[in-house]
């Protein structure tokens, strides 16, 4: 995959999830791409990211995959709907409501996931994202996620205020 991933395009207030934030020097800084009707991600896990066997991953590792990609898919996904590509106007910050995951099968360490979005519904603010994760082509997890877009906030009050 090459180009500028979606998480390039995240605002410098937005970039600093520990997931997927291009700016958090410590965090996994996933990228996702779109792939046809999809949004693609591939991430090699590492030892540390082992859960309760040895080499398998943690739980908590396999839901933050499945979440920062899917907000990816479903900031990508809007701007798309509102008649951008990306890099033709800021891209919007979506942060999920709720998050749904089923772990099918465990995740091994030794290989690269991959990780495959497509967005079911917008209807305003809201986008709703399943996501598929496999590791040596076998689904080992699915999520579902409904995303809310963020709305601005202020730097003096720290509330929000309505979107540009």
């Amino acid at each position: 995959m090459e180009g500028k991933a979606i998480q390039d395009y995240y605002a410098e207030e937005f970039a600093h999830c520990y997931g997927c934030g291009p700016l958090n020097e410590e965090g996994m800084k996933i990228k996702s791409y779109w792939d046809g009707e999809e949004a693609l991600c591939r991430f090699t896990p590492q030892p540390w990211h082992s859960g309760g066997v040895p080499g398998f991953a943690y739980g908590g590792l396999i839901a933050s995959l499945i979440d920062c990609h899917g907000a990816a898919a479903a900031s990508a996904a809007k701007l798309k709907a509102d008649g951008f590509a990306l890099g033709e106007r800021p891209l919007s910050r979506f942060v999920a409501a709720s998050l749904k995951v089923d772990y099918l099968k465990p995740a091994p360490l030794d290989t690269t996931f991959e990780l495959r979005a497509r967005v079911k519904e917008i209807d305003g603010r809201k986008v709703t994202v399943s996501v598929t994760l496999s590791a040596k082509g076998e689904v080992c997890a699915t999520g579902e996620e409904l995303f809310i877009q963020l709305q601005r906030w202020s730097v003096q009050t720290g509330y929000p205020k309505p979107l540009d």
